[in-house]
C-alpha cells in the first residue's frame, strides 16, 4: 500500500483544508452562539447557499460522484483526508451530496430512478433522507417492524421510523421495509423510495439530540407507492444498506482524525501557556501522557482509516474493518476532547469553545450508524466463527 497522495489528490487536500480555514471556521462563532442559546446547531439557508456557491467555484462538489452527473469519482483514499480536514470544525457542513446515500443509490437504481432521483441528486438539485431504524428496533435489523405489501401495481408501507436526519428537507427519503417476514435481513427487506408529499407518509415529531442536532420521526400509514419506487430486487436491500453504513462509518472515522487533531492543537498551545503552582501545564507528566497518548492514537486511528479506504477502492469487503474503525475513532475522538477539556479547566466546560460541541457530537457518533457495543460483537462473531 502506497501512502502517499498523488499530486492531484494532494492539491485537492491542500484547497479543502483552505475551505475550512477561510470559509468554516469564520462561521464557528455563530454556530457556538445558536447551539448555546438552545436553537439547533445549523447554517441558515444564506450561508448554506453561500457555501455551496464557494464549493461549486472550487470545483468541491460531487467529489465521490459519477463523471456523467458533473463529479470528480474519487477514490476512498483520497476522501480520507477531504473528510479529516471537515472534521476539525464543528461546522456542520459537509460537501454536497451525502456520499452513504449515493452511494446507495449507485448500486441499486434503475435507469429510470437514475434519471428522476439519483443524477440530480449528484448534482446537488435535491436532498435526501434515509429512514432505517424504528422504535425499539434500533441496531437489530430482525426487530424491524414496518411492512411494504404488493397490492396490485403498487406496494403499500405502514410502520414508523425514527432518528431520520433532513426528513422535513429531503426530497426523498430511502425505506427500509420488511417484505417478506420469513427470511428477515437474509432477503427478506427491501428498499424503496418515497417522495416527500406522498400520501400516507408524515413526519409526526422533531427531536433535538445532544450536539444541537435535529432528527425526525416519521409514521406510514397505507403509505402507497408504484413497483416503479422500489430500489433495486424485492428483498435485496439489506446489502444495499449496509454498503451505504460502511460508506458513513469510514467518514467518521476520518471525521474523528480531524476532530482529535483540533483538541490536540488546543491542547497543546494550553499545556504551552498555562501556568499552575509555578510550573506550566506542559512540564506535568500527566498532561504529557495526554499528548503522547493522543498523538499516538490518532496516528494510528488513520491509518486503520487508510488501510480500509484502500481495500474498498480495491473492491474487497471492508465491513469488519469499519466496524473496527467506529468503535476506536469514536472512542479515541472522545477521550482526546475530553483531556482537552480537562486541561482548559472551567474555561473548557464553556459554551464559548468548541470543545463542549465537539465532545457532544462525538458522543452521538457511538450510537448512530451502530452503538459501539453491536461493533464489538460484529467484530468478534466474524472472528470467533472462522
Amino acid at each position: 500500500m502506497d501512502f502517499a497522495l498523488s499530486d492531484e489528490y494532494r492539491m485537492l487536500a491542500d484547497t479543502v483544508t483552505r475551505f475550512v480555514d477561510r470559509e468554516l471556521m469564520p462561521l464557528e462563532p455563530a454556530v457556538l452562539a445558536r447551539e448555546a442559546a438552545g436553537e439547533p446547531c445549523a447554517l441558515t439557508d444564506e450561508e448554506t447557499e453561500a457555501l455551496n456557491a464557494k464549493c461549486r467555484e472550487l470545483g468541491l462538489w460531487g467529489l465521490d460522484a459519477p463523471e456523467e452527473t458533473g463529479g470528480a469519482n474519487l477514490p476512498a483514499v483520497a476522501l480520507v483526508a477531504v473528510n479529516e480536514a471537515v472534521g476539525r470544525t464543528v461546522v456542520p457542513f459537509t460537501f454536497p451530496p451525502d456520499s452513504p446515500n449515493l452511494h446507495m443509490l449507485l448500486a441499486t437504481a434503475s435507469p429510470e430512478q437514475r434519471e428522476k432521483y439519483l443524477d440530480p441528486y449528484a448534482r446537488g438539485e435535491t436532498v435526501s433522507a434515509i429512514a432505517i431504524s424504528e422504535p425499539g428496533a434500533g441496531a437489530d435489523p430482525a426487530g424491524m417492524r414496518t411492512r411494504a405489501v404488493l397490492d396490485g401495481d403498487d406496494w403499500v408501507i405502514n410502520g414508523r421510523k425514527i432518528w431520520i436526519s433532513r426528513a422535513r428537507k429531503a426530497a426523498f427519503t430511502i425505506v427500509m421495509a420488511v417484505t417478506d417476514p420469513g427470511k428477515g435481513s437474509r432477503g427478506g427487506i427491501s428498499a424503496f423510495i418515497v417522495d416527500q408529499g406522498t400520501p400516507g407518509f408524515e413526519v409526526t415529531r422533531d427531536i433535538p439530540i445532544v450536539g444541537g442536532a435535529r432528527t425526525h420521526e416519521v409514521v406510514f400509514e397505507d403509505c402507497r407507492v408504484p413497483q416503479s419506487q422500489l430500489l433495486g430486487e424485492p428483498g435485496q436491500g439489506f446489502a444495499p444498506m449496509q454498503l451505504r453504513l460502511t460508506v458513513r462509518r469510514l467518514q467518521m472515522g476520518a471525521w474523528c482524525v480531524g476532530m482529535a487533531e483540533r483538541a490536540l492543537a488546543m491542547l497543546v498551545e494550553q499545556a504551552n501557556q498555562r501556568e499552575t503552582f509555578g510550573a506550566l501545564l506542559a512540564d506535568r507528566q500527566a498532561v504529557q501522557w495526554w499528548v503522547a497518548d493522543a498523538a499516538t492514537k490518532i496516528h494510528a486511528c488513520r491509518l486503520m482509516v487508510q488501510h480500509a479506504a484502500w481495500k474498498q477502492d480495491r473492491g474487497e469487503d471492508v465491513r469488519t474493518e469499519a466496524s473496527m474503525v467506529k468503535v476506536f475513532a469514536t472512542e479515541m475522538a472522545t477521550e482526546v476532547i475530553d483531556h482537552a477539556m480537562q486541561a482548559h479547566g472551567a474555561m473548557g466546560m464553556t459554551k464559548e469553545l468548541p470543545l463542549q460541541l465537539m465532545a457532544q457530537q462525538v458522543r452521538t457518533m457511538r450510537i448512530y450508524e451502530g452503538p459501539s457495543e453491536v461493533h464489538r460483537w460484529v467484530v468478534a462473531r466474524r472472528l470467533l466463527r472462522t
